[in-house]
C-alpha cells in the first residue's frame, strides 16, 4: 500500500493536480503527477479518491494547495463550488496527517527548492543566491499572492495572502473604461477580475465593444492568447498587451508593499507567453512609481516554468514542523 508515501495536491479553480512524494526522501521529489479537470468530480474528495484509486496507494500523510483561505476547519474554494471540512476529509482519505495550505503559498514554499531550468529571469541584477523578500504571484484561474521572507543561511518563511482581491487602479481612459464595464457587473473591480483566464477574456471582451452596440461574445482566454500569439488578430494581441501592462502595474505595487528584492511570476497562464511579456508594456508599468523606480530596478523579476510548483510546494511544506491548525 506504500504508505510511507505522502499524497500531495495543489487544487486550483479549474484543475486539480495530485501526486505523491516520500518526506523521507533527501530532497523534495513529485512521483505519478496527474491532473484531473474540476468539473469532472463533485468535490474534491472524490477527486482525491479516484488519483489514489489511479495510482493504487493508501498514504497515511498529505499535503494540499488550495485556492482560497485556509484557516479554521471548514474551507470554501474561491473560484470553485467545493467545500469541505478539515477533519472529515482526512477520515474519508484515512489518513494520519493532513496539511491544509493555500496555493500561492505552496507556490512560495517551492521557490528556494526550485532549479535553474525551472524559472527564467527577465529583469533585474543577475545574483548568485535568491535574494529576499521575494514577491510570489500569478495568474490562473484567480490571481494568487503570497510573499517569502528569509535568507538560504538562515532558512524561509511563507506568508499567505488574499493579495489578488484590492481593487484595481486604472491608468488612462482604456482602463478606466475596462474598470466601469467590470464595476457595473461584479460590483467592483479588484486585480483578479482582470488578472486571471477570465480576467483576459474580459479585457478581450471589453476591447472588443463597440460605442453602442451589444457585448461580444466571450472567448476562451486560450483562444485569446492563441490568437494574439497568432499575429493576425488585433483585438487579441490588443488583449494580450493590456493584460500584461496591468500585471506590470500590480508587480511593481506588490514589490513596494512587500519590499521585495525579488519577484517571482507564476501560475498557469504568462509561462505561456513569455516572450510576448519581455516585449510589452510590463517593464515599463511596473517601473512606473515615480521617486521609486530606481528602486525597482533592482529587483529581479523571474517566471516560473517548472510545471508543478505547487505540488513541489506542498512536498516542501510537509517536511517542515507542523503549523498551527495542521495546516
Amino acid at each position: 500500500m506504500a504508505r510511507h508515501l505522502a499524497l500531495i495536491a495543489d487544487i486550483g479553480g479549474t484543475n486539480a493536480r495530485f501526486g505523491l512524494t516520500d518526506p523521507a526522501a533527501e530532497a523534495p521529489e513529485l512521483l505519478q503527477p496527474l491532473a484531473l479537470r474540476n468539473a469532472d468530480f463533485a468535490s474534491l474528495q472524490q477527486a482525491a479518491g479516484h488519483y489514489l484509486a489511479t495510482v493504487g496507494v493508501q498514504p497515511g500523510r498529505a499535503a494540499i494547495a488550495l485556492a482560497c483561505p485556509v484557516a479554521g476547519d471548514q474551507i470554501r474554494l474561491t473560484n470553485r463550488a467545493w467545500s469541505f471540512n478539515r477533519g472529515e476529509l482526512q477520515a474519508a482519505l484515512g489518513l494520519d496527517d493532513l496539511v491544509l495550505l493555500n496555493d500561492f503559498g505552496a507556490i512560495a514554499h517551492a521557490v528556494p527548492a526550485l532549479g535553474e531550468g525551472d524559472r527564467v529571469r527577465l529583469w533585474g541584477p543577475a545574483r548568485d543566491a535568491l535574494t529576499g523578500p521575494v514577491s510570489v504571484l500569478g495568474p490562473g484561474t484567480g490571481l494568487g499572492v503570497a510573499m517569502l521572507v528569509g535568507s538560504p543561511a538562515n532558512g524561509w518563511h511563507v506568508v499567505e495572502t488574499e493579495g489578488g482581491h484590492v481593487s484595481f487602479a486604472p491608468l488612462g481612459e482604456e482602463e478606466q473604461e475596462i474598470a466601469r464595464w467590470t464595476s457595473a457587473r461584479h460590483g467592483r473591480t479588484s486585480w483578479e477580475r482582470l488578472l486571471s483566464g477570465a480576467g483576459l477574456a474580459t479585457l478581450d471582451a471589453v476591447l472588443r465593444t463597440t460605442p453602442g452596440g451589444r457585448d461580444p461574445t466571450v472567448r476562451e482566454p486560450a483562444e485569446v492568447v492563441a490568437a494574439a500569439l497568432g499575429g493576425h488578430d488585433v483585438a487579441a494581441r490588443r488583449a494580450l498587451a493590456r493584460f500584461c501592462a496591468i500585471l506590470g502595474s500590480v508587480a511593481g505595487d506588490i514589490a513596494l508593499v512587500q519590499g521585495a528584492r525579488t519577484v517571482m511570476i507564476a501560475g498557469g497562464i504568462v509561462p505561456r507567453f513569455v516572450p510576448f511579456l519581455r516585449s510589452s508594456a510590463f517593464r515599463e508599468r511596473f517601473l512606473a512609481k515615480g521617486r521609486f523606480a530606481a528602486y525597482l530596478e533592482q529587483v529581479q523579476v523571474q517566471v516560473v516554468t517548472h510545471a508543478h510548483p505547487g505540488l513541489l510546494g506542498a512536498a516542501v511544506a510537509l517536511r517542515m514542523p507542523a503549523r498551527d491548525g495542521g495546516a
